[in-house]
């Protein structure tokens, strides 16, 4: 039997929930819309009249989705060419869903999306359930056919696994822009002391270019070691500016909430570079080079007022 009107306007009306939640749990914007997609079709084939609760049928039929792909992600991600860093969601982007609370806003953090690649594919369903959308612990154990009292034994196992001990600092984007101008004035002054001052002792720099555009297949680690590699890479230069396909201009903006450097030639993104900020300093500087996974960005990027470039890199 085909959906009604009414039919297709409550699965509409729970996209924008489903596709947060399937981008927290896959890391990509364009699997999250895929996933949500494989899930209307299976509402269209579901006889919806007899279905008590919509929200917790999509809810579980996405998750289990999403369980299947990040199965089957960990085996890609083992081929993968150099570090694996998630697709980053640029401020505004409906995809990041709810920001009401410090923990929905934590959830879909680069960092936090990062550290979440260390949990099973269960304890990442739990973490994002509980975490950033409030689920009851009896929900989950339905939605992933386990008992309630193993939803909460995954969900502080996960909870452990994903804090490392770091308090992340709360940013508003007044301080968010102020935090990449500090930044970029250090890295464009030529010398690595202003930048070691920014960043904390263990700080690190990871950078994902998935065999298309250079990137170092090991994190730089350290201030010192951190700091050279971004005076290097903020240097002119001929070969930097061939791949790019021209002199980025560098914005200040955030990404997935956290302050981020957005690079950008002719209108396409070609770089974002999200920094994860502690009380401490810039603890890691995560940059996202891989064409793939900036498209999103780079539509959103057409889209809105983003002011004028703070500079211009090489």
């Amino acid at each position: 039997m085909p959906l009604t009107a009414s039919d297709v306007d409550r699965f509409e009306a729970a996209r924008p929930r489903l596709e947060a939640i399937a981008y927290r749990l896959l890391g990509s914007a364009g699997e999250a819309e895929d996933a949500v997609q494989e899930t209307f079709l299976r509402w269209q084939a579901a006889d919806v009249d007899h279905v008590e609760v919509p929200e917790a049928w999509l809810t579980k039929v996405l998750t289990n989705l999403c369980l299947n792909l990040l199965t089957s992600a960990r085996a890609r991600r083992e081929t993968y060419v150099g570090q694996w860093l998630p697709e980053p969601l640029l401020a505004g982007d409906p995809m990041l869903g709810p920001a009401d609370t410090a923990e929905q806003r934590d959830s879909v953090s680069y960092a936090v999306l990062t550290l979440m690649e260390r949990l099973s594919p269960s304890e990442r369903a739990v973490y994002v359930l509980r975490e950033a959308f409030g689920y009851p612990h009896r929900d989950i154990a339905e939605i992933l056919d386990i008992t309630e009292a193993a939803s909460q034994q995954i969900f502080h196992r996960a909870r452990k696994h994903v804090a490392d001990g770091r308090a992340r600092a709360e940013i508003d984007r007044a301080a968010a822009r102020r935090i990449v101008e500090e930044f970029l004035a250090a890295a464009a002054s030529g010398r690595i002391e202003p930048l070691v001052r920014l960043l904390t002792e263990d700080a690190v720099s990871i950078g994902d270019g998935g065999g298309k555009v250079p990137a170092r297949a090991k994190a730089f680690e350290g201030a010192v070691a951190v700091a050279k590699f971004l005076r290097g890479l903020f240097k002119p230069g001929e070969a930097k500016r061939a791949i790019a396909g021209g002199a980025p201009e560098l914005y200040a903006s955030t990404a997935n909430g956290d302050p981020a450097v957005v690079a950008v030639v002719d209108g396409r993104v070609v770089g974002v570079m999200c920094l994860e900020v502690t009380p401490e300093g810039i603890a890691a500087c995560r940059n996202q080079v891989n064409p793939d996974k900036l498209e999103r960005a780079t539509a959103l990027w057409a889209l809105t007022d983003h002011g004028k470039p703070l500079a211009t890199a090489f």
